[in-house]
């Protein structure tokens, strides 16, 4: 049982982790470019960040710092970071289908061989 959690515990890190960059590629998005001027610059990032999605965001992430502690009271260290990997591949999948970014070979071959790593690393 205490695997199932541990495990479950990580995956809730991940999808945390996955909303909190997807809502703020979103919300940067739809911001637009920063202006040029350290004025300007400064009052883009202060409307992000009273900007509620953004804060969402921000909550996300310290909500998934909370399940990866919670999951490291678990199991080792060793073994549970190369799981953090799969965010890169939870990200290409994500900015492929919510901002239809391109999947290209070379990335499909990298989520392949993370995928592969962690397969491998977990075991040891």
């Amino acid at each position: 049982m205490s695997s199932l959690v541990a495990h479950s515990l990580i995956l809730l890190t991940l999808l945390l982790g996955l909303y909190g960059q997807v809502v703020l590629k979103w919300q940067v998005s739809r911001a637009g470019v920063p202006p040029e001027d350290w004025a300007g610059r400064i009052g883009y990032v202060l409307h992000l960040l009273v900007n509620p999605w953004v804060v969402t965001s921000v909550l996300a992430a310290f909500l998934g710092m909370v399940a990866w502690m919670l999951a490291l009271a678990r199991v080792e260290l060793s073994y549970a970071y190369p799981f953090t990997s799969l965010s890169f591949v939870l990200i290409l999948v994500a900015s492929a289908f919510v901002f239809h970014e391109p999947v290209t070979a070379q990335k499909l071959v990298g989520m392949a061989l993370i995928i592969a790593g962690i397969a491998i690393g977990s075991r040891g």
